[in-house]
């Protein structure tokens, strides 16, 4: 078996991905660059739901599940729910409740309040 020959380069960092409307483009990379900043102030920041208005519950659901290469029949199974609930939540034709999130989020490794 061949000994690993290159240091691997991405220890210690993580990979962050954003899909946002073209026109708020600026407003993500304004507040990027503040992240981490230790004396950003409240007035500087910009709040997420400027940035990506057209963020939702389903679209969070579906990001997460794909993250965790979850199909929904094996999600359903993990939280106790029929996969048609699961796609019906993906399509919102079916609200997700602070119950449900917190289940979903267990599962899928995220905050609960992503879903609400």
């Amino acid at each position: 078996m061949l000994a690993h020959t290159k240091k691997q380069t991405t220890t210690g960092y993580i990979e962050v991905r954003y899909r946002v409307p073209v026109e708020n483009l600026d407003k993500v990379k304004k507040a990027m660059a503040g992240y981490g900043a230790e004396e950003t102030s409240e007035s500087e920041s910009i709040p997420w739901r400027e940035v990506c208005p057209d963020f939702n519950a389903s679209q969070a659901l579906q990001g997460a599940r794909y993250r965790e290469s979850l199909t929904q029949k094996e999600l359903a199974r993990l939280i106790g729910v029929s996969q048609t609930h699961i796609s019906e939540m993906e399509h919102g034709k079916r609200p997700i409740g602070k119950e449900m999130a917190k289940r979903l989020a267990k599962v899928l490794k995220v905050d609960y309040r992503v879903f609400l």
